[in-house]
This record gives C-alpha cells, structure tokens and sequence, in this order.
C-alpha cells in the first residue's frame, strides 16, 4: 500500500523522501564520487564516459549532461548532492538556484535579497501564486516526468 504522501501538494517542490531516496540512490553516489580531484577531472573530461560507469537510468545521465537539475531532482537527486555537479563546472549555489526558477543568477539574487518568493498563494497547489507548477520550470519538467 502506498504511503499517503500529502506534502506533494507544495507547488514547484519536489520533496527527499524515502521513495526518492531509492531512486536516486546511483546517481546521489555519483555525485558524492565528485569530492575526489582525481573523479572531477575524469567527468570533466569524458563526461558520458564516466557516468556510464555508474548504474544510473539514462534519463538521469541526460539530466546530468544538460544539468537539468529539476530533472535530476525528479529522479532522485538531492540538492545537496547535486551541488557537487555545479561545483565541478564551477558554478555557485546562487547561479544553480537561479537556473532552477527559471532566473538568471541576478533576478534570483535580488528575489532572495528582497525577502524571496511570498507564502502568500504559494503555500499549496490551486491557489494562485507565482510558485504554482503551470509557472515554474520545476511544473513544466514535472509534466514531462509523469506522462
């Protein structure tokens, strides 16, 4: 029997949870394989090389390769795992984040200079709130992943 899960009804979310846990399992190890010196160069290098030494599904190589990183969050990644794929091509948390929203790395500054994105109409999907899945990428992505 599956789990009543009724934290799915935060829009433009994708929450950690055991089941995602399990699926991401590979490609979270992947990740973590990042923090050695000798592993970023041989993925910077070849980057479809390295990954198929990983049991991951090809959909969550492709997500790797584009860095897709709402893509790879629907297949299991972690943030904080997926954080070390940006590191590697040199980018900040800030700039990841904002490629996530759909803003560039100075809107997505600005947002969170300003107090970031309001609770208000935001806090569950049906209300009418910018953070609503039919206006983030993470909902357009999330289409993809369920048809």
């Amino acid at each position: 029997m599956a789990l009543d899960k009724p934290y799915q009804d935060i829009p433009g979310t994708i929450i950690f949870d055991a089941e995602q846990s399990r699926k991401g399992y590979w490609l979270n190890q992947f990740c973590m394989s990042l923090m050695k010196a000798d592993n970023r160069a041989r993925f910077k290098a070849n980057q479809r090389a390295y990954l198929n030494e990983w049991p991951m599904s090809e959909d969550q190589r492709q997500a790797v390769i584009d860095m897709d990183l709402n893509r790879a969050m629907q297949l299991g990644g972690n943030i904080y795992f997926l954080a070390k794929i940006g590191a590697t091509h040199g980018r900040s948390f800030q700039q990841m984040a904002g490629s996530m929203t759909g803003m560039t790395e100075e809107e997505y500054r600005a947002m969170m200079l300003a107090g970031g994105r309001s609770a208000e109409g935001n806090r569950r999907l049906g209300e009418d709130g910018d953070a609503q899945p039919h206006r983030q990428p993470q909902g357009q992505a999330g289409k993809k992943a369920s048809a």
